[in-house]
């Protein structure tokens, strides 16, 4: 499989914050050319057997995912899993305890909306909650677009939910350590997830590039949907800094929401080494 181009492997569905089942995401992924694709829900395996089972019955191979958030430098990071068991006890485990704050958290973001004029948005982001256990800012953005303060979801994390905004509430998440060791030790990969995202300073992003390949990382996202070309570049170099693989994957929720739709991504800069070389034994 090393000589594949339109790998899609980070993505998501109504078990976290996207708005498609696996069942759906599976053949718009066929569809638009993906060649290797995996599910990675926020802190939750629960879709994996549905996700292989929508991809087997598309004939495309798949990896199973999932996207661990983590504070590293008090902030959140995300760190994607790729081909690991996801009935590992220990990886299980700990993402049980990854989510166990969300819900607590979420009704102080309701609680602090309130304060700026948006009374019920906890209830109301509920409405667009698959999973209880995963409540997040993006099923708030969903609410406050619907009521009308916001024209799109975009606007709203701008507006009311990036940090520092009135309705930002911060969470403690997994450490860097643990949610490279659930993935390791389960197996898989892991890789640091749109790492321009973070807007990090020189010396801290390279504090988060050691740290991870100390602790058994071993892929970063060069290619994302949240990157620019001047990103793909910077994270290429950094595979060769760093001696990690690449990884790629639109990082799609849903076909209203999303700027980049499941593998309509451009490919791997080259001189890097995918990430999917790593794992052909794991492709299902």
């Amino acid at each position: 499989m090393t000589h594949l181009t339109n790998a899609d492997l980070h993505c998501h569905s109504v078990v976290s914050d996207g708005t498609l089942t696996p069942e759906e995401l599976a053949p718009r992924a066929k569809t638009n050319g993906v060649e290797l694709w995996a599910l990675t829900d926020h802190d939750e395996v629960g879709g994996q057997e549905r996700a292989a089972a929508a991809a087997r019955q598309v004939g495309l191979p798949y990896l199973t995912g999932v996207e661990i958030s983590v504070t590293f430098a008090n902030v959140t990071v995300h760190i994607v899993g790729l081909g690991f068991d996801p009935t590992d006890r220990a990886l299980v485990n700990g993402l049980r305890q990854t989510r166990g704050g969300r819900e607590e958290r979420a009704r102080q973001m309701g609680v602090e909306l309130a304060r700026v004029g948006i009374p019920g948005a906890f209830e109301g982001a509920m409405k667009y909650v698959g999973n209880p256990d995963l409540i997040s800012r993006s099923h708030f953005a969903r609410y406050i677009v619907e009521s009308g303060h916001c024209p799109d979801t975009n606007a709203v994390f701008r507006k009311y939910l990036a940090e520092g905004k009135p309705g930002f509430v911060p969470h403690r998440w997994a450490s860097l350590g643990d949610a490279v060791k659930w993935i390791t030790s389960a197996g898989g990969v892991a890789v640091i997830a749109h790492p321009a995202r973070y807007k990090f300073t020189a010396n801290e992003e390279f504090a988060l590039f050691n740290e991870f390949r100390a602790h058994g990382g071993r892929g970063v996202e060069v290619v994302t949907g949240a990157h620019s070309q001047a990103d793909y570049a910077k994270y290429a170099e950094f595979c060769s800094e760093f001696e990690l693989l690449a990884s790629r994957g639109s990082d799609f929720h849903s076909p209203d929401e999303s700027h980049t739709d499941l593998g309509k991504l451009p490919d791997l800069p080259g001189g890097v080494t995918p990430v999917w070389s790593l794992l052909e034994s794991r492709i299902q």
